[in-house]
């Protein structure tokens, strides 16, 4: 009952926390937004045509350009309390129905990058520790700084010109072929198909940085006592290295696991502009074009409690993976 109370107050106080947080993104990004060069108003009469002056200032007025930057925060502050996000500039529709039709791509997107990093990057570190002086380990490391000099957008349009236009592999563009119908099973392995380009695009310099970092952690743990009392034991290797070895060396890595997520992020705006994938980072993308400040402070808003929650999750599983912490 005691480690349950405790628990919750733990959640509570974190979730507190991360009020003022969420608070500091909104002020900072808002006041950077409305600093930075360019109008939304140019932007939206300029596609309209006839961009007079006249015309300009009514278009300040109707959507509250005209006001000083504190009173269009103060203003803004107080329909975030109320859940209110805004109207997008330019799509004419709330800011929150428009993330929340794009979110569960770039979720989808996100959760696939993550997976594929974690297990590849972490079974690729695992088997480069075990063998350090091995050709596999220089292969690996090669890899890791092949995996960290490539830009990701870069890297994205390789993989389309390789495997969906020269070798026609997979689709290069969108998450779902258009005009399709089928059962769910049919239209899962069409998704399935979609997601494999850009999500290897997003997970690869992340492949290689788990690799090095689980390398390192590891080669630092096997040499531990508790490691080498396990193998005069007898246990099997592979019992020494995932079951002893390797739940102490992941704690490292769950702490970039954590931090990363921001980075994803950013990096899924690139990935889902690549590959046309219909997420909240192609959004974001399309708003800062358009200079459409209520759909990027939204978007903004959305990707720091992500982050939060993330990291939030991240502090939870340290309490799983090590119980010492589990207990303080």
């Amino acid at each position: 009952m005691a480690t349950t109370d405790s628990f919750a107050n733990y959640v509570i106080r974190r979730v507190l926390q991360a009020i003022p947080v969420v608070i500091g993104v909104v002020v900072l990004n808002f006041t950077l937004l409305h600093l930075a060069p360019g109008d939304p108003a140019i932007v939206l009469v300029g596609e309209a045509g006839g961009a007079t002056e006249e015309v300009l200032k009514e278009v300040r007025k109707e959507f509250g350009l005209d006001k000083s930057l504190l009173e269009q925060l103060w203003i803004y502050l107080k329909k975030i309390a109320k859940g209110d996000l805004g109207f997008s500039y330019f799509q004419g529709k709330p800011v929150l129905e428009l993330i929340l039709e794009k979110i569960p791509a770039t979720i989808l997107l996100i959760l696939t990058a993550i997976l594929l990093a974690v297990i590849f990057g972490v079974l690729a570190g695992v088997a480069s520790a075990q063998r350090p002086t091995s050709l596999g380990s220089s292969f690996i490391t090669i890899f890791s700084l092949f995996g960290f000099s490539m830009p990701v957008f870069w890297l994205g349009i390789m993989f389309i010109l390789a495997f969906s236009l020269y070798i026609p592999l997979l689709p290069g563009h969108g998450m779902l072929t258009v005009g399709l119908v089928g059962d769910w099973w049919f239209i899962a392995k069409d998704i399935l198909s979609h997601l494999i380009l850009p999500a290897f695009t997003l997970a690869f310099i992340y492949i290689a940085q788990y690799s090095r970092l689980s390398r390192a952690s590891m080669l630092e743990v096997i040499g531990s006592d508790y490691v080498r009392t396990a193998r005069a034991k007898g246990l099997p290797e592979r019992a020494v290295i995932y079951k002893h070895a390797l739940r102490n060396a992941i704690l490292p890595i769950l702490t970039i696991f954590g931090i990363q997520i921001g980075h994803l992020l950013a990096g899924a705006v690139l990935v889902e502009t690549v590959f046309t994938w219909p997420g909240m980072g192609r959004l974001m993308f399309e708003g800062i074009l358009r200079r459409d400040y209520p759909l990027i402070m939204g978007i903004l808003i959305f990707s720091s409690i992500l982050v939060i929650i993330a990291n939030l999750l991240t502090d939870l599983l340290y309490g799983f993976v090590d119980p010492r912490i589990r207990r303080r």
